[in-house]
């Protein structure tokens, strides 16, 4: 043999050598290769082709919506009232957040077509506030924004001086009664700041007396068991022009049980009624002729043991001075006191009117006895329980002389 290659073969250049089974297990290679290629490509259907790809690309465009915030971020001195408001343009507003540095929010509403919102109550003074505002536009797609200020310092500020104390247990008479230390000429923004709750509810409204006096109290007196909660939101009202209150403070108390006691000072008696049931018919000597007493119903407001009685205190001259009057509770500003006597003849209880104006029981000088008339009733009341006097021949007392806001109706409370 002359050593001919056989017909048809070839020799690669790596020596290796293939018949015609070469071709083809080359292109069943090519061909696995490209359907790999294709599967991980997605075919035709990729980018939208026929046959359903992987839909519709999403839509990254931006928001329309356009927040506003004022005031501006990082403004300073902002004003505790009208400065605040978040609006949204070409959007909804869908959250407003504002919160002080406590993390305590301020209370707001968006308006009903969502391109509003404004604050529901003042701002605190020299308080950084931050806002968050989100709105959607017709898309649904969202823009935001967060910004912050601080607001004013103020150069000139009152507080509100109240009564009953945090804690206490009270009679049903006791109103709440706040003392402005400022005269105050914007009595709306403030009385809005002072909300006055109690457990079992009942509608309870302020009364202004003069410029620096609000009081509030219900219809009736208080049920015996009820619950008061008082918030004093003070904090950055405007009282009075450039004028801020910087009070934020809750108190509660409690109303103990129920007792009126009615002096009548024709018959020279008090009659003590608890809970529906006269416990007490204690003789007294109320307001002489010429010096009556106020007829009316009359709060307990305060109780001293022993103090001294001056009548150049309340425009009686040297008339009296007496040093130390036990058991005594005050009924009224101008001096009306329900008090211990012990320089009266024990006769004139139960039988004749001699004080300068107040109602006195028997008693002992020091208040050192517990089994006289006077130390009984002061030991059995409460700051806030009633008093009521009539049958005197004087005017009813003054609603604002004293907690005796009670000798005003509703009507003319609430007007």
């Amino acid at each position: 043999m002359n050593g001919q290659p056989i017909s048809g073969t070839s020799a690669g250049a790596n020596g290796i050598r293939g018949g015609r089974g070469s071709t083809g297990l080359l292109a069943l290679v090519l061909g696995a290769l490209l359907l790999l290629v294709t599967a991980c490509g997605g075919g035709d259907d990729a980018g939208g082709g026929k046959g359903g790809g992987a839909g519709k690309a999403e839509d990254t465009s931006a928001s329309q919506a356009v927040v506003t915030v004022a005031p501006k971020d990082g403004a300073d001195s902002v004003a505790t009232s009208g400065a605040l408001k978040v609006s949204a343009d070409q959007g909804k507003l869908t959250t407003v957040k504002v919160s002080d540095p406590k993390g305590t929010e301020v209370e707001g509403k968006i308006a009903a077509d969502g391109a509003s919102w404004t604050p529901d109550q003042h701002l605190a003074a020299a308080t950084k506030y931050k806002v968050h505002a989100v709105a959607k536009d017709s898309e649904g797609r969202e823009s935001a924004k967060d910004t912050s200020f601080t607001t004013l310092v103020p150069q000139n500020t009152f507080i509100g001086q109240y009564t009953p104390e945090d804690g206490s247990t009270v009679g049903v008479g006791m109103p709440v009664s706040i003392h402005f230390t400022r005269g105050i000429t914007d009595p709306e923004a403030v009385e809005k700041a002072i909300k006055v709750t109690s457990e079992p509810s009942v509608d309870i409204k302020g009364h202004w007396f003069g410029n620096d006096r609000l009081d509030f109290r219900p219809e009736e007196y208080w049920a015996a068991g009820t619950k008061v909660t008082v918030e004093l939101n003070l904090d950055g009202v405007e009282g009075r022009p450039g004028v801020y209150g910087k009070q934020a403070k809750t108190i509660s108390f409690t109303i103990g049980r129920k007792q009126v006691s009615t002096v009548d000072a024709s018959t020279h008696r008090m009659k003590v009624v608890r809970d529906g049931q006269q416990i007490k018919d204690i003789p007294i000597s109320a307001g002489a002729p010429a010096t009556t007493t106020y007829n009316g119903q009359m709060v307990i407001s305060e109780k001293l043991k022993v103090t001294r009685m001056n009548g150049d205190t309340v425009g009686f001259g040297g008339e009296y001075d007496i040093k130390d009057v036990p058991h005594a509770m005050r009924l009224s500003t101008s001096g009306t006191f329900l008090h211990g006597n012990y320089w009266g003849a024990s006769s004139i209880f139960g039988s004749t009117n001699t004080s300068h104006g107040c109602v006195g029981l028997q008693d002992v000088r020091g208040a050192w006895s517990k089994k006289t008339s006077a130390a009984w009733f002061f030991d059995n009341s409460l700051i806030g329980d009633v008093v009521v006097v009539k049958n005197s021949n004087d005017k009813t007392i003054q609603p604002d002389n004293g907690l005796n806001g009670w000798n005003m109706s509703w009507s003319e409370w609430t007007k």
